[in-house]
């Protein structure tokens, strides 16, 4: 079924009355908690979620309140807010990355939990398995096995003469790993030799980008990160500097100076989120609510890096883009 028309029969139908626990006045208010890395509105994806919930026949405010929560970058804050949110006594923890689902995890096992972007739920134990998620965890997982394939081969594209990439990634979230597992599966495919290099910490970067330059790297791939992503602008100077084009995994790393990103789309997971959410609502158990993998990808170029690197963005790639920044 054409996803459009599935939402409006939703919509219609199981969720025409939205049902929460908290009573305001005569009507009932679902209390919904965000456990994120960053405040509300950042990135511009995450609005998607209370627009989902608008879709659904939710009315924030009416219907629903939204309690957001966000680390503003710093990942060990986690906890202390996922458990504001548990004494809250929310009907949902919306949980985006995957240090704040492991921190949702660990102060609940009774409020369900719906995931956002995590790269390896069953890998990280937080469901058993996509089909079958048991426990009080469900909602959608970011990582695919095409998407680090696709990112060499466009970093190929762009640059047709490249045959050796520096593999950036933060050893503190160990189910990465298997991204970088995956690069090295695609890397001989397209004739390039990979140089990995893991950091613990931003203080590690400057040493990582001196080392890339000693091996000779001709672009960088950048795994998935909450640190990175907290430091994306202090990673895109460093590249800058030493004329690496940088391949990113979300749009809001190109804004902030990386050259191109491949990606599932934001908005579109924080608006299937909110599907979850609802179901939850409606009186779903999570348990039996499959994991979804990714369907929409996003590519974003940055022209004024590329120009500041002397780079020529082949056209067929830019109309291939979602976005261009210029």
């Amino acid at each position: 079924m054409e996803r459009r028309a599935f939402i409006g029969a939703l919509a219609g139908g199981l969720l025409a009355a939205p049902m929460g626990t908290r009573a305001q006045g005569s009507t009932k208010v679902a209390l919904i908690g965000v456990l994120s890395s960053q405040s509300r509105g950042n990135p511009p994806g995450s609005l998607a979620l209370p627009a989902g919930l608008h879709e659904l026949g939710y009315r924030e405010g009416r219907t629903v309140v939204i309690e957001w929560r966000g680390a503003e970058g710093h990942v060990d804050r986690f906890p202390a807010l996922a458990d504001e949110l548990v004494r809250l006594d929310v009907n949902v923890i919306v949980a985006t990355v995957n240090p704040a689902i492991q921190a949702a995890r660990t102060a609940t096992k009774a409020i369900p939990i719906v995931m956002v972007t995590p790269s390896d739920p069953v890998g990280l134990g937080f469901v058993r398995s996509l089909a079958r998620p048991g426990g009080n965890v469900t909602g959608l997982t970011w990582q695919t096995r095409e998407a680090v394939p696709k990112r060499l081969e466009l970093l190929k594209e762009t640059v047709p003469t490249l045959s050796q990439v520096a593999v950036l990634w933060d050893a503190t979230e160990p189910a990465r790993r298997r991204q970088v597992e995956e690069a090295h599966g695609a890397a001989p495919k397209l004739g390039l030799q990979l140089h990995v290099f893991e950091v613990r910490s931003v203080a590690e970067l400057e040493d990582a980008f001196a080392s890339m330059v000693r091996v000779r790297s001709g672009a960088l791939l950048v795994e998935a990160s909450t640190m990175l992503s907290n430091s994306r602008a202090y990673v895109a100077d460093l590249a800058a500097k030493r004329g690496l084009p940088t391949m990113g995994w979300y749009g809001e790393l190109v804004d902030a100076g990386f050259l191109m990103s491949y990606s599932p789309s934001v908005g579109e997971q924080y608006r299937r989120a909110a599907y979850f959410v609802a179901r939850i609502l409606r009186g779903a158990n999570p348990a039996d609510l499959p994991v979804e993998q990714p369907t929409k990808f996003e590519l974003v170029i940055n022209l004024k890096t590329a120009k500041a690197l002397g780079l020529t963005i082949p056209q067929s790639l830019l109309l291939r883009a979602d976005q261009v920044i210029e």
